[in-house]
């Protein structure tokens, strides 16, 4: 429960006409996580003599084309089909998506999966070419026509056709936007130039002036060069004729033309979309998975006739991967399965968390600080019980709660379906909620004090100890008791880490020395408190206080006395929890008093304004209160409690496993 699956490393040797079936086998189960063998034939200059990298197949090639061409489709038909998809639409595939129902496909040799899966491509890229080449051809022209459309409106003023302000075979026309100011000199310093020009200049209402330049060709970089110096915006006069009044009015009525082509266009691709892209997704799931398999075969290692392979697999599988080696490869294999547990560095070994169902879900928060180590202690249980405490014990208000839990609901039925992380969000939430709905109606926070303030009824699950604008020093005794015993917890975890992996020392100075610590000051306290106990208590308790001082200086050196500020400062970080209570309860009633004070101070319009003072405000208070609470449920776990044990530092075991969305394996 509080230990990672046990792993064992194998090596697999098996024919070379055998090693496809068994690559497939593997492939399909999901049972191992596969090694990259080069890097042992590298450190193995012996192993390195006998033995040869292997390649992935000469197919890979052809797959990796075939499905970059499946993901262009997929992604042309996806934009099709999702176009004109309201904010209704987008809601409802956030709350119910579509689930695919997987189809039964063949189990092809790859050889032959190719020949299929170009022939269905092919067949489908000769009907939506066809539309691209629509779609790009009134895309081009429309980009044609706003840039002459562009160039009639700069030149509004010109009562001529444009295209008398195109290049001649001879001469150059140059025209742009000048600073009105500038004419003049424009004008001098191009006459210097060359006497074979003309400049026409025509102002503009914003200080700003038209200027069209005739010359000789030859004279065009000049002119140009010469215009840069005062700040000229140039005009280029592509394919244009007519008059500017005319060129805007045909381009305003083709642009319209266009839309109800496009449209046409569009209509014919969705039809095509509706028909081919489930048969794309099918085909994009498969050539994914041929690629995996194809590509794997860069790991191994190879003999003139034979194939190796190295990899992870969970102890409980290992009989299994043995059964799918039999069957694979008839019987003509060879296995070595090595134990792991003292011969290799547990940074190396991946892991595989094997928690219950209800604390599955935080494996995603444990997994988001980091990788639990192969040896190391599994806190997910723990964090599984504690984080939706602490979120509940920051929220404390039993309709927040409700709303939290709803939410979690709506993410589980909904993208849950489709999304492991969003799954384990929601029952996250879920939890998280209801921990708030108990502490909310222990606490006496449902609404702020809507209850009492606006029904005159108090809510009989108050538990009077604890409710917290009444005696909020309760709640902060009980955050701090809270807070000692969940880090005395993770210096026994710390502890239990350090010496079996025979950091005694460590243990001293960083989990050993807080146990002693706090005996101390118990009994410092008592004998103080308890005429009994009296001058012993006070004594032991100094002693003991003065041997954790020797256990840090030993441990950590004389700065190790400084740890002690650390110890307190991790305690108190728990009276956060007393401080988000209290900021949640707090506007929740301010929120309260406003809408209530509108109400009975503001004359026909103050129910309204109390209804939306009422609302927003609450919303706006749930919103940043859950974000604090979910944060501060995160920082108590990943600085206070983590930080007195978590090493970390593996891996993941990530199987080598066919991905089956869309498709399954026809039997």
């Amino acid at each position: 429960m509080f230990k990672t699956a046990r792993m064992r490393k194998i090596k697999i040797m098996t024919l070379d006409k055998y090693v496809a079936p068994t690559v497939r086998a593997f492939h399909e189960q999901g049972l191992i996580q596969i090694s990259d063998m080069t890097e042992s034939i590298q450190q193995d200059p012996e192993l390195a003599e006998m033995v040869t990298p292997s390649k992935a197949t000469p197919l890979t090639g052809k797959i990796s084309s075939l499905l970059m061409k499946a993901n262009g489709i997929s992604d042309l038909f996806g934009n099709s089909l999702s176009e004109g998809h309201g904010l209704k639409d987008k809601l409802m595939s956030f709350i119910s998506p579509d689930i695919p129902t997987p189809r039964e496909v063949e189990d092809l040799e790859t050889e032959a999966f190719l020949e299929k899966a170009e022939e269905t491509l092919n067949k489908v890229e000769a009907k939506t070419s066809v539309i691209e080449g629509k779609l790009a051809a009134l895309d081009s022209e429309v980009s044609e026509l706003k840039s002459n459309k562009s160039l009639a409106n700069n030149l509004n003023n010109f009562d001529m056709d444009l295209a008398l302000l195109k290049d001649s075979k001879y001469t150059s026309v140059t025209v742009g936007r000048i600073d009105a100011e500038s004419a003049s000199e424009i004008k001098n310093k191009l006459g210097n130039l060359t006497d074979e020009l003309d400049v026409f200049v025509v102002p503009e209402e914003k200080a700003t002036a038209i200027i069209v330049v005739i010359t000789l060709k030859e004279f065009t970089e000049d002119v140009q060069n010469t215009l840069r110096d005062f700040n000229f915006e140039k005009f280029e006069i592509g394919n244009v004729e007519g008059k500017p009044q005319e060129i805007i009015s045909k381009a305003d009525s083709r642009l319209q033309s266009i839309e109800s082509e496009r449209a046409t266009v569009k209509s014919d691709l969705r039809v095509v979309a509706e028909q081919w892209d489930d048969e794309i997704l099918i085909l994009k799931e498969q050539l994914e998975n041929e690629k995996e398999k194809n590509e794997i075969f860069s790991t191994f290692v190879q003999t003139d006739d034979t194939y190796i392979l190295e990899a992870w697999v969970p102890v409980k599988d290992v009989e299994k991967v043995e059964q799918v080696m039999e069957k694979a490869s008839e019987g003509h294999y060879v296995i070595e399965v090595i134990d792991v547990e003292d011969d290799y560095d547990d940074e190396d070994v991946p892991i595989l968390q094997t928690n219950p169902g209800y604390a599955k879900p935080y494996e995603f928060l444990v997994g988001m600080y980091a990788p639990v180590r192969y040896h190391e202690i599994d806190p997910t249980i723990l964090v599984a019980i504690m984080f939706p405490f602490f979120f509940g014990y920051c929220l404390t208000d039993a309709f927040y709660g409700i709303i939290v839990s709803l939410v979690g609901i709506v993410l589980i039925r909904g993208l849950g379906k489709t999304s492991n992380t969003m799954n384990s969000m929601g029952y996250i939430l879920v939890a998280c909620g209801i921990w708030t709905i108990i502490l909310g109606l222990a606490t006496n926070g449902f609404i702020g004090d809507f209850t009492e303030r606006f029904l005159d009824y108090r809510l009989p699950t108050v538990v009077p100890l604890i409710e917290s604008f009444v005696h909020p020093e309760n709640i902060l005794i009980l955050a701090l008791v809270i807070g000692v015993i969940y880090e005395n917890i993770g210096f026994l975890i710390g502890a239990i880490d350090n010496i079996r992996y025979g950091n005694v020392k460590d243990a001293i100075g960083s989990q050993l020395c807080w146990f002693v610590l706090e005996a101390g000051i118990v009994l410092l306290a008592l004998g103080f408190l308890m005429p009994a106990i009296g001058m012993i208590g006070m004594v032991i308790g100094a002693v003991l206080i003065i041997a954790c001082l020797g256990m840090l200086i030993y441990a950590n050196g004389f700065y190790g006395v400084m740890d002690v500020f650390g110890y307190l400062g991790n305690i108190l970080s728990y009276a956060r929890l007393l401080a988000l209570c209290l900021a949640t309860g707090g506007i929740a009633m301010t929120v309260n008093i406003l809408a209530e004070l509108c109400y009975d101070m503001i004359p026909f319009i103050g129910v309204v304004l109390a209804v939306i003072v009422f609302i927003f405000g609450h919303i706006v208070n749930m919103m940043f209160n859950v974000l604090g609470s979910f944060i501060n449920s995160l920082r108590l776990h990943y600085v206070e409690f983590f930080g007195q044990f978590f090493m970390g530092g593996s891996k993941k075991f990530e199987a080598f496993k066919a991905s089956r969305i869309f498709t399954k394996i026809k039997h």
